[in-house]
């Protein structure tokens, strides 16, 4: 229960009272989470910054519009809202897809015609001028890219997109600030309050210690973790790149800047927050300083803040990491359901790619089997691409308990996507290669990657198109919010013209970052033959059907069930409405499904919501076409 004092000593901040008892009633359901974390992380230091955080959320209450308090009271009366199966979601660069902010308003009308519901829009937030990681080395948190717009016509943004459904989500980069951020010039100039928002060292001494344990994340254009800066006198932690400055989260000062930024923004409209590189926000000695248990207070007590403030918004981890390390981004424990709202399924996404080019599903069941439950109040994002290189997260217990070696089994996907293995269909580019692991990560668009830029039969052009569709079908099936990367419903090819802009050429990863073609997009249904014709109708097509099918609904697990054959996946879900099973070929070869094994899950008749065919499941075997895929329900 609230303490009565705590209650009485924060009433008198509110002029009416049934604003002081919504604020006090959210503040006594989520206050224990609050201050656990919080004494988790910051101990004795605690008390006086709950003082300083009551003041931020306060005033954040007080300023949030009245629309917004309405979402609000809308999203607690339907806590589900992100794991519904008409959650669709689309990823895009908001110059890309449409110039800047009211470009993009200007095409809800397409998001909507594709079943949209959730609009990423990548790094907008001020960067650094130049070279700046895409966007996620901010330099002012509070003000939009000046060519993309203002912060104002950010929240007319919102507020159409949420008119019509939509909910805007946005980048939170937490690990670190640009150099150039007013933080990192007022430490430069010697301010010692700021200098305690970084990690800067006199000497070697620490940084040496730390690298013993610390992996680098780009190694072809940021060795170590460390960079010397004249101006700050010290080494200071720099994981990602030189001018991204990592902040020191130890420093509850940090914590209470953020919640005013989190704040702020969600009273502009952002409904999502992507919290990028969460995973390396505490440090420890003698670790890779990704994961620790600090993470997981710390997001817990932003979360808690946010609830009483403004329960209509959600967190998403982007969190690439092992399944054991994943899960406490959801929460485990005492932790359960109270950390993040969602998370990425890289995993999914790793091993769609991986069983495409092997024609092998045995690893793609095992590392789905390595996921503990997660929560049921909780999603996935599921993706066939992204704007980042995919890297093969493939672990060697996953591989070894499929029969295959892990890094014999990497080696061999590397190639294939970069085109290098004999008889590939794909066309990628090795990003990132690191000499003393063998790790060689891959850009490319899911189009090139599936075989359509290499294609030159007619049967070519249809293995591909088919390939596509069954990821998409996969991503679209397995339980979470789907996340349609830009491009994608078109078929894009890999864009080499990346190279020709200065700030791009050195990072190919732009190579899967192209504009969007509206003229393809205008004409796609007058083209319906073509490939981008027929992926966008059979997107649409399947985006219709996941949306009309209650089986869906993300707080039910998929279960893998073994298959007969090794190029089938088998995904169970099993609902109140009944028995949905999802049968897979990830061949170019017709595959034979045993009857009794349908059977066992659906009776003897079935309804196959893709096609709307009702199935009799009393012969011998099914045929599986190539790349074939089934939604089977009972009648």
């Amino acid at each position: 229960m609230l303490k009565s004092a705590l209650a009485q000593r924060l009433r008198p901040n509110f002029d009416d009272d049934r604003d002081a008892d919504t604020f006090l009633l959210r503040l006594e359901r989520y206050g224990a989470d609050l201050v656990e974390s919080l004494e988790a992380v910051y101990g004795d230091q605690t008390n006086a910054l709950l003082d300083g955080l009551f003041e931020v959320m306060i005033h954040a209450f007080h300023a949030r519009p009245d629309d917004l308090k309405r979402l609000d009271e809308a999203r607690l009366l339907r806590p589900d809202w992100l794991q519904a199966p008409d959650m669709i979601g689309y990823v895009a660069y908001a110059d890309r897809f449409a110039g800047n902010l009211k470009g993009v308003a200007q095409k809800v009308d397409y998001l909507q015609g594709l079943g949209v519901k959730y609009l990423h829009l990548m790094p907008l937030l001020n960067p650094r001028p130049g070279e700046n990681d895409g966007g996620y080395a901010v330099q002012d948190y509070r003000a939009v890219r000046s060519d993309l717009g203002s912060m104002d016509d950010l929240s007319l943004l919102a507020r159409d997109l949420r008119e019509k459904g939509i909910s805007l989500a946005l980048d939170l980069v937490l690990n670190h600030v640009a150099q150039e951020h007013e933080w990192a010039a007022r430490a430069r100039a010697g301010e010692e309050k700021y200098r305690r928002y970084f990690h800067i060292f006199p000497d070697r001494a620490a940084p040496d210690s730390f690298e013993r344990t610390l992996p680098e994340i780009f190694p072809d254009f940021a060795l170590g973790n460390f960079t010397w800066n004249e101006e700050a006198g010290g080494w200071v932690w720099t994981t990602f790149n030189a001018y991204q400055w990592d902040l020191n989260w130890a420093n509850p000062d940090v914590f209470r800047e953020f919640l005013e930024i989190i704040l702020y923004l969600a009273n502009r409209g952002v409904e999502v927050f992507r919290l990028d590189a969460i995973a390396f926000i505490w440090k420890r000695l003698g670790t890779d300083c990704q994961n620790q248990p600090e993470v997981h207070h710390l997001t817990r007590a932003l979360r808690s803040c946010l609830r009483i403030v403004a329960p209509g918004v959600a967190f998403k981890a982007e969190a690439i990491v092992a399944p054991g390390d994943l899960i406490h981004y959801l929460g485990a424990r005492d932790h359960h359901g109270k950390v993040s709202d969602m998370a990425y399924h890289n995993s999914l996404m790793v091993q769609l790619w991986s069983s495409l080019a092997s024609r092998h599903t045995h690893l793609f069941e095992e590392a789905l089997k390595a996921f503990a439950p997660k929560p049921t109040s909780t999603t996935w994002g599921l993706y066939v691409r992204c704007h980042d290189d995919i890297g093969w997260a493939i672990s060697d217990e996953d591989a070894a308990r499929a029969g295959l070696s892990g890094a014999n089994h990497r080696h061999f996907l590397s190639d294939f996507y970069s085109g290098e293995f004999p008889g590939s269909f794909a066309r990628g580019l090795v990003f990132q290669f690191n000499p003393e692991t063998g790790d060689r990560r891959i850009s490319g668009s899911a189009a090139s990657l599936a075989g359509l830029e290499a294609a030159e039969t007619p049967e070519q052009v249809n293995d591909a198109v088919q390939r596509l569709l069954l990821l998409h079908t996969v991503t679209l099936g397995f339980g979470g919010v789907p996340l349609l990367y830009m491009g994608d419903e078109l078929a894009v090819l890999n864009d080499y013209s990346f190279a020709q802009t200065p700030e791009h050429a050195a990072d190919n990863r732009w190579v899967h970052r192209p504009q969007m073609n509206w003229e393809v997009a205008g004409a796609v249904q007058a083209n319906a033959d073509t490939p981008a014709g027929r992926v966008n109708a059979g997107l649409r097509h399947l985006i219709r059907v996941r949306q009309s099918t209650p089986h869906l609904h993300a707080s039910i697990e998929s279960q893998v069930i073994p298959s007969p054959d090794r190029r089938v996946l088998l995904l169970r879900r099993g609902h109140p409405l009944g028995t949905l099973l999802q049968v897979y070929n990830f061949s170019e070869k017709p595959v034979p499904v045993p009857g009794h094994l349908l059977r066992g899950h659906l009776g003897d008749t079935a309804d196959e919501r893709l096609s709307g065919f009702q199935y009799d499941l009393t012969p011998a075997e099914l045929t599986l076409p190539p790349y074939g895929r089934w939604w089977l329900t009972t009648p």
